[in-house]
């Protein structure tokens, strides 16, 4: 700015005296000594440790940290480089400028880390130097783990999650849930069971928290006991085991419901008969004939505790032969209805009669003439409701359309490979009550299950979906494929991160640079 302004101004030079023990020209400090000297006469790292012994579970892969925690870390990662740091005694003698990792090998039981670190010595002058640290890992299971190994049984609480529906749709679903949510991280064991799924815990608490997370997805009731283990008298402990029986609503996506009388006028006359059309922790309902909603809570739906008239393995499929709306496009809780007229006829009866119904339906919006539909055959049906014989005089639908049909166009995908997948719960399964057929009847509800998730944008909102490595999309195959079937867009999948195959990557990378 001096210079601007035209000011004359004295140029400072930094002066250079000789180091008092080498005689070569540096620039002046409190000692007088280049760093290389003040290096020979002062060793800072002095009375600082060099080699730790540190405690690895290889089980769940923790480290200890005295007296008795254990923590989760990967290698090279921030939080083993702070565990790392927070071992080293008398740190706090020096300062600590900068610390990393020195690669060694995995299975070395060796982990190096360098560290920068600086101290007041001579007459004030600041020395940093560096220096590295050998931790040497030493395997031993953490209580928990051991406890496993010994008794794989040995478990202190189980959570007995149950749904008594004939699908498993539910827990398809749930499955997805826990995973994003990674709800069964301390679960020691998980095994399937015939309508339902076991969860073993270490901990009582995990257990509670686990039934928490369930009462937040999904409308469940549960109860829990305990059962005396042992007691030691002499110090008054008391080891037991806890159960806890979750109930799962079952009422599930799709069903068709006769709301009891009660329910119904305190809802506000709504229904009887509506769909579920979602289900969070609370049960969303919807009246196709007039596009009214209504939703019931956990608390709600058990203290009147109603079943399903008709469930989704009951589902009939229907030719649409005119679709006339009656209303304009409505949004009923985020999803978009229309209401119409329409002229269905069973597939099953083409070539056998002419019996065409005329119904009511909320999927004005999707359905044209010539397309196919799923829905209930109430004209068919023979029901045995409690709820529907409370209902004097209550003229039931033929027809009750639930949702547009994909099948015929499905056909041409059949065999193919999806671009996504999904990740599964490692659970073991109860071989004693399973066959053929019902290994047969898992696949297709799992097959189900996947196509409601490629229709269903809303229903795979909470869930996370992974790009299929195995999936080579072909200029073909998209030309002959149907353009209305849906599929998930490739902006929602996530990459499946491999670590053992980007070090596969890099090993080829450099092999192509030799």
């Amino acid at each position: 700015m001096a210079q601007d302004t035209g000011m004359f101004t004295v140029p400072q030079t930094i002066g250079s005296v000789l180091c008092c023990k080498c005689g070569i020209l540096m620039q002046p400090n409190a000692a007088n000594m280049c760093a290389k000297c003040l290096r020979s006469e002062v060793d800072i790292t002095e009375g600082l440790q060099k080699h730790v012994i540190i405690i690895h579970c290889p089980e769940c892969d923790t480290y200890l940290q005295p007296p008795r925690t254990w923590i989760k870390a990967q290698l090279e990662s921030k939080e083993l480089l702070t565990f790392c740091v927070k071992r080293l005694k008398n740190l706090n003698k020096v300062r600590l400028v900068h610390a990393e990792f020195i690669w060694t090998e995995p299975h070395s039981k060796r982990i190096k880390v360098k560290l920068r670190v600086q101290k007041e010595v001579l007459n004030g002058a600041i020395l940093e130097q560096a220096y590295t640290v050998e931790y040497v890992v030493q395997d031993q299971m953490c209580e928990s783990c051991s406890r496993v190994q010994a008794n794989p049984d040995q478990w202190v609480a189980a959570v007995q999650l149950r749904q008594h529906v004939s699908h498993r749709r539910t827990f398809f679903y749930l499955e997805q849930l826990i995973l994003k949510h990674d709800a069964a991280k301390y679960a020691i064991r998980i095994k399937q069971m015939d309508q339902g799924v076991d969860f073993f815990f270490g901990n009582r608490s995990h257990g509670v928290k686990f039934v928490e997370f369930l009462g937040k997805v999904t409308p469940i009731r549960s109860r829990n006991d305990k059962q005396l283990v042992s007691h030691d008298p002499k110090s008054n402990n008391y080891n037991y085991k806890y159960t806890f029986s979750v109930e799962i609503s079952p009422i599930c996506r799709e069903d068709v419901i006769c709301l009891p009388p009660k329910l119904a006028v305190s809802l506000g006359n709504f229904g009887p008969l509506v769909i579920c059309n979602k289900v969070t922790n609370s049960i969303a309902l919807l009246d196709p004939f007039t596009l009214r909603q209504s939703f019931l809570d956990a608390e709600q739906y058990w203290r009147s505790s109603f079943k399903a008239l008709l469930s989704s393995r009951q589902l009939v499929e229907y030719i649409v032969l005119d679709v006339e709306p009656v209303s304009s496009e409505v949004n009923v809780g985020g999803l978009k209805y229309v209401l119409a007229d329409a002229e269905v006829a069973r597939v099953s009866d083409f070539g056998k009669n002419d019996t065409i119904f005329n119904v009511r339906t909320h999927l004005g919006h999707i359905l044209n003439p010539g397309d196919n539909a799923l829905g209930y055959d109430l004209y068919g049906a023979n029901n045995n409701d409690i709820e529907l014989d409370k209902y004097k005089g209550l003229v039931l639908p033929d027809v009750i359309l639930i949702k547009k049909s994909y099948e015929e166009k499905r056909q041409k995908r059949r065999g193919k490979p999806r671009s996504w997948k999904l990740k599964s719960l490692n659970m073991e399964i109860d071989n004693t009550a399973r066959g053929k057929d019902n290994e047969e009847k898992m696949n297709s509800e799992y097959e189900q299950f996947l196509r409601d998730l490629e229709e269903n944008p809303d229903l795979r909102f909470n869930l996370s979906l992974y790009r299929n490595k195995e999936y080579q999309p072909s200029e073909m195959a998209s030309m002959t494929d149907g353009e209305d079937v849906p599929s998930v867009p490739l902006d929602e999948l996530l990459a499946d991160l491999d670590l053992s195959d980007e070090e596969e990557d890099d090993d080829d990378n450099d092999s192509m640079k030799e």
